[in-house]
């Protein structure tokens, strides 16, 4: 693992979400290799490619079109390829039995999407922040779980 930067990818069909995640990403203080994708199918293409650079971090929203955010939890928990990556799943307000689903399934954060673009940054920052600390430092995500 580089420990200079982060590779991070962000998963979602809406446009502007993935414009203010890579600004939001762009302005921290932890250098970050952000790639953007509109649909799961493509996200788990891109991660099941055999030169593919596993990311530090998976931003994934909840709906996502072309494989479903649930799908792509499994593909990832079933593969120890991505042992060390951290899933974090971003949604509208959902149902509490479906965040609880989520962890289920293997999902490391559950991040309710803000509505306004501050609150987004300082979650983003939180939950990078706290990450990045994970990396650096060597801890055992294998427990990690947040939920913000």
């Amino acid at each position: 693992m580089n420990k200079e930067f982060m590779n991070v990818i962000v998963a979602d069909n809406d446009e502007n979400t993935l414009i203010f995640f890579k600004n939001i990403l762009k302005e921290l203080k932890i250098s970050i290799k952000v790639q953007c994708f509109s649909n799961g199918k493509d996200v788990m293409d891109y991660l099941s490619n055999e030169d593919a650079v596993v990311p530090e971090i998976v931003f994934i929203n909840y709906k996502i079109p072309g494989k479903e955010s649930m799908e792509c939890l499994e593909e990832i928990e079933s593969n120890s390829k991505f042992n060390n990556m951290v899933t974090a799943i971003f949604s509208d307000p959902i149902p509490e039995n479906e965040v609880e689903d989520i962890f289920v399934k293997g999902a490391h954060i559950f991040m309710k999407k803000p509505e306004c673009f501050d609150r987004l940054k300082k979650v983003l920052t939180e939950v990078i922040t706290i990450n990045w600390q994970y990396h650096t430092s060597g801890l055992n995500k294998d427990h990690f779980i947040l939920k913000v």
